[in-house]
C-alpha cells in the first residue's frame, strides 16, 4: 500500500469536484458554454387581444394573417343583394339621350272635333328598350300616294316646351288641329299618308291617314301642331 499525503489527496478531491461542475455547466449553457449569441427572431407578434378572455397566453402559439391595405380591387363588381337571398350585380338602366327616329313608332288618333275645328292627336311611342326624351314640336307633312306634299308645313301653336321622358312602352302626343274646310270653304285634298319627324330628327315616319280631306289652301286653310306632352290625347 502507497502512503498518500493528506494535503496531496485534499488537491485531488478538489480539482475532480471543479471538473465535473465544469462539465454540469457545459451541458446546461449549450451554445451559449461556446461563446455563440442568442438568435433573435424578427416578426415576433404581440398577444393577440381577446375582449371577453384578456390577451392570449404567451405561451400558446400565435398564428397572424396580414391583409395589405389596397389589396381587394376597387374595379370589382358591386354586388346587391337579391330577392332569394344571394347576390346579384347591381345593374345600371340604359338611359338618356333624345329618342332618335329608328327608337319610334307614330300613330294619329280619334278625331276629337269642337267648335269647328277638327282635332287629332299625333302620337310617338318609345318602342326602344331604353328611357329617352321628347322636346318641342315634331314636324308633320301631308303627302299623296306618290310622295308629293299637300299644302304647307303645319305652324306652331304657341307654347311652353317641356322635356318628355319616355320609358320604354309609353307615349308623348301632339294637337294636330285645323279648321273644318265646310265651315271656311278653304281648298282641300285627301292625304294619303302623314310624315312626322320627331324633334331634333332628320329621319321622318309614315303613318296612313284616315282622317279625310284636309285644307291644303284659301282661307283659314293653316294646319297647326301643338308642343308635345306626356300620354296619348287629352
Amino acid at each position: 500500500m502507497v502512503y498518500t499525503p493528506r494535503s496531496a489527496r485534499h488537491g485531488v478531491l478538489l480539482v475532480g469536484t471543479v471538473a465535473v461542475l465544469g462539465l454540469l455547466t457545459a451541458c446546461g449553457d449549450g451554445d451559449g458554454a461556446r461563446g455563440n449569441p442568442p438568435i433573435t427572431v424578427s416578426g415576433t407578434a404581440a398577444p393577440v387581444q381577446d375582449a371577453t378572455r384578456g390577451p392570449a397566453s404567451a405561451s400558446a402559439p400565435v398564428s397572424t394573417r396580414t391583409v395589405p391595405v389596397g389589396a381587394v380591387s376597387s374595379s370589382a363588381p358591386v354586388t346587391t343583394a337579391s330577392p332569394g337571398g344571394g347576390t346579384a350585380a347591381a345593374a345600371r338602366p340604359a338611359t338618356g339621350g333624345r329618342c332618335h327616329t329608328s327608337e319610334l313608332r307614330a300613330s294619329v288618333g280619334r278625331n276629337d272635333p269642337g267648335a269647328g275645328q277638327e282635332n287629332f292627336p299625333l302620337v310617338l311611342t318609345n318602342r326602344s328598350g331604353r328611357t329617352c326624351t321628347l322636346h318641342g314640336y315634331p314636324g308633320a307633312a301631308f303627302v299623296n300616294a306618290s310622295g308629293a306634299q299637300l299644302g304647307p308645313d303645319p305652324k306652331r301653336e304657341p307654347g311652353s316646351p317641356a322635356t318628355v321622358v319616355l320609358k320604354p312602352g309609353q307615349s308623348a302626343w301632339a294637337g294636330l288641329t285645323f279648321s273644318n274646310p265646310e265651315i271656311t270653304g278653304a281648298k282641300t285634298a285627301t292625304p294619303a299618308a302623314l310624315l312626322v319627324t320627331p324633334p331634333d330628327e332628320r329621319d321622318h315616319l309614315k303613318v296612313p291617314w284616315s282622317g279625310g280631306p284636309v285644307p291644303v289652301s284659301g282661307n283659314s286653310s293653316s294646319v297647326r301642331l301643338t308642343v308635345l306632352s306626356p300620354g296619348t290625347g287629352p
